[in-house]
């Protein structure tokens, strides 16, 4: 089974924290291919003011539209309160990119009713789909 699979089969916006609008920041290359293959992309970052052609939000609660995934590219330390913050919204899932990983968080989402994925590239995951 593919990490994430149910998630990324039924999504269609996935916020992405911690989206830069450097071209070789893997944020960016990871959203701007999520964003070829079909998927809106909401930038979270409050040092950006657009990335990729979308408005971007200093939080995920500024945030006018329903979240499927939250996707974080940020140090796990930050993981605890994206997770609160994807909670509050009612994201379906928080993808925690390669190397963030934040076991207590990831139990709060589940706990909380989120599908979790944890040190999985989306990108990488959504490659493996069967087409």
């Amino acid at each position: 089974m593919i990490a994430g699979e149910k998630l990324l089969k039924n999504a269609k916006t996935i916020a992405v924290v911690g989206l830069s609008g450097t071209r070789w920041r893997p944020s960016y290359g990871v959203s701007e291919y999520m964003r070829s293959v079909g998927y809106r992309i909401i930038p979270v970052n409050p040092k950006e003011t657009e990335v990729l052609g979308e408005k971007a939000y200093a939080t995920l609660e500024d945030i006018p539209v329903p979240v499927d995934i939250v996707n974080i590219f940020r140090q796990p330390r930050f993981v605890p309160d994206i997770v609160d913050s994807a909670i509050r919204i009612g994201a379906k899932g928080v993808w925690m990119q390669e190397e963030v990983v934040h076991e207590e968080a990831a139990q709060k989402a589940r706990d909380a009713g989120l599908e979790v994925v944890m040190d999985r590239c989306i990108l990488k995951e959504h490659r493996k789909l069967p087409r």
